[in-house]
C-alpha cells in the first residue's frame, strides 16, 4: 500500500477521535532530531498532532468514498448474523479494538453486532455508550463523505439499525 500523504485542507479520520481538518503542517524539535507533523483540528476546538511518519499506526485516513458507505451499508443491513454470547467485558475488548482501528467496516459491525443483541436483551448501560460511540464516529464522517446534516445521517443508520426488530 502506497504511504499517504495529507496537505492542509483535508479532511481525514484520526482514530479514535473522528473526523477532522488538517490545519497545517508543522516541524518540530523532539530530542534531537526535527519531526514534521499534522496538526488536526477536531469537534470543540480540540487539536491533535501526528508525526508524518506515523500516519499508518495511528491509523490516519482519508474520508470514506460513496462506494465504501454503500459497503458499510451492506453491513448494517445484514441480520444473518450471531452475537458472541460470551460476557459483557470480552465482547466490550473486542468491540474496543475495532473502534480504536478506525475502520469503517468495524465500527460498523460494532453497530451492527450491538443493534442485533439489542432485540434479544436490554442492553446494559455500558453496552449503549458503546453503541452511542460507534454511532457517532459512524454518522460523523458519513455526513462528511456524502455532505449531509449529521441528523439525516443519524436517521439513515437509525433506520437500517431498527431493522433488527
Amino acid at each position: 500500500m502506497a504511504k499517504q500523504t495529507f496537505k492542509v485542507g483535508d479532511k481525514v479520520v484520526c482514530p479514535p477521535f473522528g473526523v477532522g481538518l488538517i490545519e497545517g503542517i508543522e516541524t518540530k524539535s523532539v530530542a534531537t532530531f526535527e519531526q514534521q507533523f499534522y496538526v488536526i483540528a477536531l469537534d470543540k476546538g480540540f487539536k491533535h498532532n501526528v508525526a508524518t511518519n506515523q500516519i499508518e499506526s495511528v491509523g490516519l485516513r482519508k474520508v470514506v468514498d460513496s462506494k465504501t458507505i454503500e459497503k458499510v451499508y451492506k453491513i448494517l443491513k445484514d441480520r444473518d448474523v450471531t452475537v458472541d454470547k460470551q460476557t459483557w467485558n470480552r465482547r466490550q475488548r473486542e468491540y474496543t479494538q475495532k473502534l480504536k482501528t478506525g475502520s469503517v467496516f468495524e465500527i460498523a459491525e460494532v453497530i451492527r453486532d450491538l443493534s442485533v443483541l439489542q432485540v434479544d436483551k436490554e442492553l446494559s448501560y455500558g453496552e449503549r455508550k458503546m453503541l452511542d460511540s460507534a454511532k457517532s464516529l459512524l454518522v460523523k464522517e458519513i455526513s462528511i463523505a456524502k455532505s449531509r446534516p449529521e441528523d439525516v445521517v443519524k436517521e439513515e443508520i437509525h433506520g437500517m439499525c431498527q431493522a433488527a426488530a
